[in-house]
This record gives structure tokens, C-alpha cells and sequence, in this order.
């Protein structure tokens, strides 16, 4: 039995209304400048892409799905690069004058190395220059 993580969480507050964070989450040409392009659409059943620059070991594509959606409160899709096959889920509760989002990754598996590298990578990468890529885009739409 192993101790390590099979998820990413983070915890942030947003001072914008739940409406505006939804909007910024679901249209396309808004995701695109805070996450990656994509051929998204919030559309339950949906299989879209995000394409980035590949890196080694990653050929910048990731294959997704929306699994669920709820507007301006729960959305949830499925992450498959490589031999990553995982969720990510936001959360979206009214806060004061703001929306408090939360993010879940999971599905890493403990066992295998290269996913608990990736897992530490994308963790950094979803609490520091994503949620300030989001915030940003919030702050300018």
C-alpha cells in the first residue's frame, strides 16, 4: 500500500460572480486564452481536444469529454494524454460578492512513477500560472 496522492485539489477564491467564472470555463475562445485551444463546447457527452506545445513525453494533446455539466455550478471532464486517463472537475459556490472554485484532478495512479511526476507537475501548474492565467482573463472580460 502506497501514501501517495491520486489527486490534484485547489481551493480559490474568485472576486467575481459565479455567471462570469462559468462563462470564462465554457466559451471556447475565453478557455483558450487562460488554459489551452480547444475545440470545446459545454455540451454533456461532448469529446473535444486541447492542443499545446509538446513537451518531452507529452505530444501537447489532450483528448477530453465533458462528463457533466451543471450550469454555473459543476462541470466535469475527462483527461486523457498518454497513459493518463483522468477527470477534472470544477466546482463553482457563491461566496460573498465572489464564486469560490474549486478543482479537482484525479485518477493519478500511486503506483506508477511517471503519472505521480505528472501529477506533481500539473499540480504546480494548476495552482500558480493557471488560476493567475484565469484570474487575469476574469479580470479583463
Amino acid at each position: 500500500m502506497t501514501d501517495e496522492p491520486t489527486s490534484i485539489e485547489v481551493d480559490q477564491y474568485l472576486p467575481h460572480p459565479p455567471g462570469k467564472v462559468w462563462r470564462a470555463l465554457t466559451d471556447p475562445a475565453r478557455l483558450a486564452t487562460w488554459l489551452m485551444p480547444s475545440d470545446f463546447a459545454p455540451v454533456l457527452g461532448h469529446r473535444f481536444t486541447f492542443r499545446t506545445a509538446p513537451r518531452p513525453g507529452f505530444d501537447g494533446i489532450v483528448h477530453c469529454q465533458v462528463l457533466d455539466l451543471e450550469p454555473e455550478r459543476l462541470l466535469r471532464w475527462s483527461w486523457c494524454n498518454g497513459t493518463l486517463d483522468s477527470t477534472v472537475t470544477w466546482t463553482l459556490t457563491a461566496e460573498g460578492h465572489g464564486t469560490r472554485l474549486f478543482l479537482r484532478h484525479d485518477g493519478f495512479d500511486p503506483g506508477d512513477p511517471w503519472q505521480q511526476q505528472a501529477m506533481r507537475i500539473m499540480g504546480g501548474g494548476w495552482r500558480s500560472h493557471i488560476m493567475r492565467a484565469l484570474e487575469a482573463e476574469l479580470a479583463a472580460g
